[in-house]
């Protein structure tokens, strides 16, 4: 029986301990032992992990005195505690699936060249109750980690959320944890040092529960902090594992072009949504020339160009009219919605 360690640090969690630990523990054909971490709470939530690992042997609990912040709560647990097969880690307000780690320990057994699994995450509104899991039919993918890699070079983004992934340990160990130099894309960094290393698996199915707080709003102030934290990423993952990459200079240009048509889409919507006061544009735009000097070639500037000539007062207006702004023979211009296809 193949073992499973999960990590499960926890500040001012306590509430949703035990729903998150229930939901680990039962995953039959799975041997499983979780530590709970609570850095250094200031109200009951070590208390209530106490409480639970004295109901449950294969529950442990380490209280930091200090608190040490996730990077390196997470690293504590992943690096020096973790002694199973595989290891995982879920924040405390989350919770799996009912077999999560049965489905990803399968594949993982299965596929000896694999470094992790994942799934489905389903997000849910806190304060209401998860939706029904679909447990899939136990269909899998095998991608090769290279291919799988490229692809989030190319679309510059994650297609993790955390709690849904299952790592083989002895692989986690060898690249290292989360970069404490990332605080908020030392995620998408380390999927990407696993998958450098080995092949990647998927489980179709839904494999954890991601709650969503309040009403989880991204801040328009935070647009370039969120873009360079990416940048930092990928430049990171080259760094590190680009000699495992026969084609890194053309994931570096991949990424950094795609970086740079982020930002500019961002300063281009908030044209249409009535938020250029509040959206950073020029500093959106100064990033875009950092990361693509050439940046003026590319569709998303002449959006921007267009919404600038349309100004930022009319635009909320006029935008459910507007397609796109698209060049066209050197020449920019608006598509209109045609009045003829409304039958007027």
């Amino acid at each position: 029986m193949s073992s499973v360690s999960v990590v499960i640090p926890c500040y001012k969690y306590g509430d949703y301990l035990r729903a998150c630990v229930d939901s680990v523990l039962d995953n039959p054909g799975v041997d499983v032992r979780v530590l709970i971490i609570d850095d250094a709470s200031p109200d009951d939530s070590a208390a209530k992990a106490h409480a639970i690992a004295a109901s449950d042997p294969r529950v442990e609990v380490r209280v930091h005195k200090e608190n040490k912040r996730h990077i390196a709560t997470y690293n504590e647990g992943l690096l020096e505690w973790a002694d199973g097969d595989y290891v995982a880690l879920l924040s405390a307000d989350d919770m799996l699936t009912p077999g999560a780690l049965t489905r990803a320990v399968a594949l993982l057994d299965a596929n000896p060249d694999m470094g992790f699994a994942y799934g489905h995450p389903v997000h849910f509104q806190h304060p209401g109750p998860p939706p029904p899991a679909n447990q899939g039919t136990g269909e899998t993918a095998v991608y090769p980690g290279h291919w799988w890699l490229e692809r989030r070079f190319r679309e510059g983004t994650g297609c993790i959320t955390s709690p849904e992934v299952v790592v083989r340990t002895k692989l986690q160990r060898e690249v290292g944890g989360y970069d404490p130099n990332l605080p908020h894309a030392a995620d998408i960094e380390m999927w990407m040092r696993l998958a450098s290393h080995a092949d990647v698996g998927y489980v179709k199915a839904d494999q954890a529960y991601y709650r969503l707080h309040g009403q989880n709003m991204h801040v328009d102030a935070g647009a370039v902090d969120d873009l360079r934290e990416r940048k930092v990423a990928y430049e990171s993952v080259l760094a590190k594992c680009g000699h495992l990459l026969p084609d890194a200079d053309r994931l570096d240009a991949m990424v950094h072009r795609r970086l740079a048509r982020f930002a500019l889409r961002r300063a281009y919507r908030a044209y249409d949504r009535g938020r250029t006061a509040s959206t950073p544009e020029e500093e959106l735009v100064a990033f875009a020339a950092e990361c693509w000097p050439d940046y003026r070639s590319l569709p998303e500037y002449r959006g921007l160009r267009v919404r600038r000539r349309v100004g930022a007062k009319t635009m909320p207006y006029l935008q459910p009219l507007v397609l796109s702004a698209v060049a066209h023979k050197g020449r920019e211009w608006l598509w209109w919605r045609s009045w003829s296809r409304r039958g007027i």
